[in-house]
């Protein structure tokens, strides 16, 4: 990795309750007193961002991510580490925060922007673009109160992200947004990262994470305790939740001769013994499969042990790690009751690839609901990966064939 642009070293954040409001003011001044009771909401934890690099940061509520952006962007003080960055940090942090609900989307842009240490006539510059981006209309002149989330959020963006910055840090502000703005916002994060500004982000969207972000980093109960590339972390933390909802006792991850990640998670009442894709007419089994050509994917799935249901899920991805299609057989209502042990059920799913060249994945699920939550008896991710080409069809591009033609009509007339 490059020289980082910033650096987090052993950073931790420490809430702790006094016996008395004089104590709490003594302990500011770095006079070592008493305190009743400490919860470290974060602590030891070590990154380095270069320019340029997206970095993830994944978990569950509670587990230090907000408090950890807070940190970096100068809104909390650590109680122990430090972070170093070399130049401007701009933060989306809780929405609105630091707008002024009595002042105008304009008035709080000026606000804001000076607190960012923008010049004033630099501002005034960049105040048409701000409006424009936000697209709120006449709302920008009116009081902040009267806008929505979604308004809120509009300014905030627009605002941070006038002047690029050397760090940019999303938290989940933007999840309030809609479709487009959230587009066009993305479109924006990416501008930034190709010129070179680090980025951190963190959301709930784990497909945004997985495309947006070159390295995730997995925090939980306040600690560090996975990094790596997306699709690693991502399917880890996935297993993880599993793993505390007590659906599965084992975490396994290979990482394939083809760049693909393996991972495999459950409690092994049932198995996945075989997954096969083959040609619909000859029942060939395909490694490679054609635009357009018709295919079969058949599970066979061992019982171990009795279980009163079993639900077969499919998640089939692109290279990237973009979910492409899902379902499974309790939305289908085909649930199988009441296995025992030696049992053998076969799936078979048939249908047309209507994919785009590139390389796919399908990733199983076993479980016992519509969710592996309740019981996974056996989760693999990217267990059979497949190449699609494009022999016979006309060029096109993107991830999925549409079975489309031009009509032309031209008048004669002049």
């Amino acid at each position: 990795m490059n020289e980082p642009i910033l650096s987090v070293a052993r950073l931790g954040k420490a809430y702790r309750s006094y016996k008395s409001e004089w104590l709490r003011m003594l302990s500011w001044f770095g006079v070592s007193v008493g305190y009743s009771t400490e919860h470290w909401a974060l602590r030891d934890v070590s990154l380095g961002v270069a320019a340029g690099e997206a970095v993830g940061i994944v978990g569950q509520n509670g587990a230090g991510k907000s408090t950890l952006l807070k940190l970096i962007a100068g809104t909390l003080s650590p109680s122990e580490g430090e972070v170093r960055a070399r130049g401007r940090i701009a933060a989306i942090l809780e929405l609105g925060m630091g707008f002024n609900p009595e002042f105008s989307g304009r008035q709080n842009a000026l606000h804001a922007t000076g607190l960012m240490g923008i010049a004033r006539d630099e501002v005034a510059h960049a105040m048409p673009e701000i409006e424009s981006f936000a697209e709120i209309g006449e709302y920008f002149d009116q009081p902040l109160r009267t806008y929505s989330s979604g308004m809120q959020m509009r300014v905030a963006f627009a605002v941070a992200t006038a002047f690029r910055p050397e760090v940019l840090i999303v938290d989940e502000a933007l999840s309030v947004g809609d479709a487009y703005f959230q587009h066009k916002s993305f479109g924006r994060i990416r501008q930034f990262k190709e010129k070179g500004t680090a980025l951190l982000f963190v959301t709930h969207g784990l497909a945004d994470i997985r495309a947006l972000c070159d390295r995730v980093v997995l925090l939980d109960r306040g600690r560090m305790v996975r990094e790596g590339a997306p699709d690693e972390v991502v399917d880890y933390y996935n297993a993880m939740i599993a793993e505390r909802e007590k659906t599965t006792v084992a975490v396994e991850q290979i990482r394939l001769g083809d760049g693909w990640l393996r991972t495999r998670s459950g409690t092994g009442e049932a198995t996945l013994a075989e997954l096969t894709l083959t040609d619909a007419d000859s029942n060939q089994e395909l490694k490679s499969v054609r635009v357009g050509e018709r295919i079969v994917l058949t599970a066979r799935i061992r019982v171990h042990d009795s279980i009163p249901r079993l639900v077969l899920g499919y998640m089939l991805r692109d290279r990237v790690g973009n979910l492409v299609w899902g379902t499974n057989t309790w939305h289908t209502g085909q649930v199988v009751e009441n296995l025992h042990a030696g049992e053998t059920v076969e799936y078979t799913l048939c249908f047309t690839c209507n994919l785009g060249p590139g390389s796919y994945s399908f990733s199983p699920a076993l479980v016992s609901t519509d969710t592996h939550l309740e019981r996974n008896y056996e989760w693999t991710d990217n267990a059979l990966v497949f190449e699609v080409i494009n022999t016979d069809k006309q060029y096109f591009v993107g991830t999925n064939w549409l079975d489309a033609g031009f009509q032309i009509r031209r008048d004669g007339s002049h």
